[in-house]
């Protein structure tokens, strides 16, 4: 046998024994979930694919329908970039008529965030020359999404939305160690605060009132040594908009109502970076943010505030490919109305892929260990660099991990994993997740 024959030879040998090793790891991970004491407890979906082979190594309930919680922010994501990029988004949209500077608001969701701290909108009214004028277009927008609890109104993950937030429409109550009093963001809150001394157990618990920004909080005289930061939403009104940009700018606004001022074209201001935005956004999987980026992308296709009009474009021009139509409601996922198949996400996974730089992705979806709703879960080995890169989704009966794993061997493969109907702790259903992703990483 000449030399070149054995070792045509032994590569074929060692092609069947690699296909038959990835076989048999492909059979271990079917087994591992299908044969799961665990998620045979619900309603399962997981897909699994390796997008050099465009082959799907498993597949489970991958074209059914699913509640994706927040792994609505995928489409959101995938949506705001397509239209918005990765530059800056457009802050405020103005018309300028004679002494007159007449402004409005497009979603934008950084004016004076307690975390993005975007002044560009501010500093522009005060260098204007002209008398401010804010029109109302505050009815484009509902505080609520559809399928939402009333609720939620006193928590930072239903914060109200609107068609021009400032300070990210929350009040941020924080006391560091060793500190004797709050301080309280915006600082005109402080006197909407009231103080009811508790022997309920934990140091401090802020609330608000239902229908008024009144914001009861209780404490335990012991605890002025701990550290404490709580963000609770407040009621927007276009008459608080105002004064408050009053109070932020230093001159006076006037509210008011002409329709007729949205037939023309205006001019558009230009503020916070839309990077800095998605990667918030994504990581801590903040609800606020991607409701008011969905109006973003509405503002820019139609210069009004739609998001049932922005997802209707979404569907139709960028994602009419998807192997089942998304049933999609609002940006973040807090409906119950958003139903998504496995499949699709993982079709969507692999368009964000071909267009979003991997440094991006990295940069933008939390990573296993390391940042994000996933720090404390699918941590690598001592050493190593993430090997996860995926967007939760919790709700009530619904949790999901969809995104990119990274094996040992180099390959990225793209995944989702889909659990409704759980009546069992969530953390059981991560740690069942994580072994079973930890080997595909170990093992593919």
């Amino acid at each position: 046998m000449s030399g070149f024959s054995y070792f045509k030879g032994m590569k074929q040998i060692l092609l069947v024994i690699l296909i038959a090793f990835c076989s048999c790891t492909v059979q271990k991970i079917n087994k591992s979930l299908s044969k799961s004491d665990v998620f045979d407890k619900g309603h399962f979906g997981f897909m699994l694919l390796d997008p050099e082979k465009d082959k799907a190594l498993v597949e489970i309930n991958s074209n059914k329908y699913f509640i994706p919680a927040s792994n609505t922010k995928i489409f959101t994501f995938y949506t705001s970039y397509s239209i918005l990029g990765d530059s800056l988004v457009n802050g405020l949209n103005y018309l300028e008529k004679g002494d007159s500077l007449i402004f409005w608001g497009t979603g934008d969701p950084s004016l004076l965030h307690p975390d993005l701290k975007n002044e560009v909108a501010i500093d522009f009214l005060k260098a204007s020359p002209k008398k401010l004028y804010l029109l109302d277009n505050f009815d484009q927008v509902e505080a609520f999404g559809p399928g939402w609890s009333w609720n939620w109104f006193p928590y930072y993950y239903a914060a109200e939305r609107s068609a021009l937030p400032v300070y990210g429409d929350i009040v941020r109550f924080e006391k560091k160690k060793g500190d004797t009093d709050f301080s309280v963001y915006p600082e005109q809150f402080k006197a909407a605060m009231d103080k009811v001394e508790s022997e309920e157990s934990g140091a401090f618990s802020f609330t608000r009132k239902h229908l008024e920004n009144s914001f009861p909080y209780f404490y335990k005289s012991e605890a002025n040594e701990e550290q404490f930061e709580r963000d609770i939403p407040f009621i927007t009104s276009p008459d608080l908009t105002k004064t408050m940009l009053e109070e932020a700018t230093g001159k006076p606004v006037t509210l008011i109502s002409n329709k007729s001022y949205f037939e023309e074209e205006p001019s558009k201001l230009l503020t916070a970076s839309a990077d800095s935005i998605y990667a918030q956004m994504m990581k801590i999987s903040d609800n606020f943010l991607a409701e008011q980026l969905m109006f973003l992308v509405s503002d820019q296709l139609t210069n009004k505030l739609d998001i049932a009009e922005a997802i209707a474009y979404s569907k139709e021009n960028l994602l009419k490919d998807l192997p089942d139509e998304p049933q999609w409601v609002d940006g973040s996922g807090l409906s119950s109305q958003n139903m998504f198949t496995p499949r699709s996400i993982i079709a969507l996974l692999g368009k964000i892929r071909e267009e979003v730089p991997l440094e991006k992705i990295k940069a933008y979806f939390p990573a296993g260990g390391e940042s994000g709703t996933i720090k404390a879960w699918y941590k690598a080995d001592p050493g190593q660099p993430p090997y996860i890169y995926a967007k939760t989704g919790s709700l009530s009966m619904a949790n999901s991990l969809s995104g990119y794993l990274i094996t040992k061997s180099g390959k990225i493969l793209h995944f989702s994993c889909m659990m409704n109907n759980y009546a069992i702790p969530a953390n059981d259903l991560k740690t069942e997740l994580q072994k079973v992703l930890y080997f595909i990483h170990d093992r593919y």
